[in-house]
């Protein structure tokens, strides 16, 4: 059975295209390509799009712009196959990418979210290791001795991933039936899809993480997570969230989780230590003092 790839667009054409490229190029060619438009003013990237003969490919175009949160909405609302993938219009999935996370989900039958391993790359493609991603890879659960994956579920996959968001949203394979039962929270732009994913541990979901790097996810500048951290709007998304997170845990008697929400460590010392040299060199120091 095919598995969607949702990629909501709106960004660097040369780059989207290295994106679709990825996309066709799987060895494991069972898959269904949704590039949803969110109103770009360049006609270029729908003009090459549309010109592929590949019947795969199919390109939607939003009537009004839609923003981060209600363009993902929107590839939620598209999806047609079992499991999906919202990947990012400027990431690439390494040829393995697609064999490896349906293979774990037909061992996994349970688990709602797959994550398989991932690499970061910058503008230029190259591999690089950012701080805020060496911290991400010390935080990752490693796979028990002779094991070869790692599943968390409830309180304990909500305490991981409260202590740091671990994983990378457009490399994770989604179970379409248990999303759309919980779906993305209105309103959420930069940690939406930690919310899904403690929204689907609060269910009683799973998540099972493999760490084969099949997928290459983009960091850059011109994110909107990068862009928000500067002046500040993430800080203030992120400890609202949290703040709603210790209480729902708390009530539902998950005490290691609510302490974990409560502190947010590595939310609060990974932006404030990568962001706070560029606010100051800049004399912002009204961004930088949060």
């Amino acid at each position: 059975m095919p598995i969607d790839v949702m990629m909501p667009f709106y960004g660097d054409v040369a780059q989207f295209r290295q994106a679709v490229t990825s996309v066709l190029a799987q060895r494991d060619g069972d898959l269904r390509l949704v590039v949803i438009d969110d109103c770009y003013p360049d006609p270029e990237p729908r003009e090459w799009l549309t010109s592929l003969t590949d019947p795969r490919v199919h390109y939607l175009r939003n009537e009004t712009n839609l923003g981060v949160n209600g363009n993902f909405r929107r590839c939620v609302e598209l999806v047609e196959a079992e499991h999906f993938v919202v990947m990012g219009c400027d990431d690439v999935m390494l040829p393995d990418y697609l064999g490896t996370v349906r293979a774990l989900a037909r061992d996994h039958p349970d688990a709602v979210v797959i994550a398989p391993g991932v690499e970061v790359i910058d503008d230029r493609d190259d591999v690089v290791r950012p701080l805020g991603d060496r911290i991400k890879a010390f935080l990752t659960p490693k796979p028990a001795v002779g094991a070869a994956a790692t599943t968390l579920t409830g309180e304990a996959m909500a305490t991981s991933l409260y202590h740091g968001n671990w994983t990378y949203f457009p490399s994770l394979l989604w179970r379409t039936a248990a999303v759309r039962d919980v779906g993305f929270r209105p309103g959420l732009e930069i940690v939406l899809d930690l919310a899904l994913l403690v929204d689907l541990a609060a269910t009683g979901g799973s998540l099972v993480h493999d760490p084969t790097v099949v997928f290459r996810y983009r960091r850059h500048e011109a994110s909107v997570s990068s862009v928000q951290a500067v002046d500040g709007r993430r800080f203030a998304e992120e400890n609202a969230f949290f703040a709603v997170e210790a209480r729902r845990c708390a009530d539902l008697g998950w005490h290691r989780a609510a302490r974990a929400a409560r502190f947010h460590a590595t939310s609060r010392l990974n932006h404030a230590q990568s962001r706070v040299l560029t606010a100051i060199a800049a004399l912002r120091r009204a961004n930088a003092r949060p």
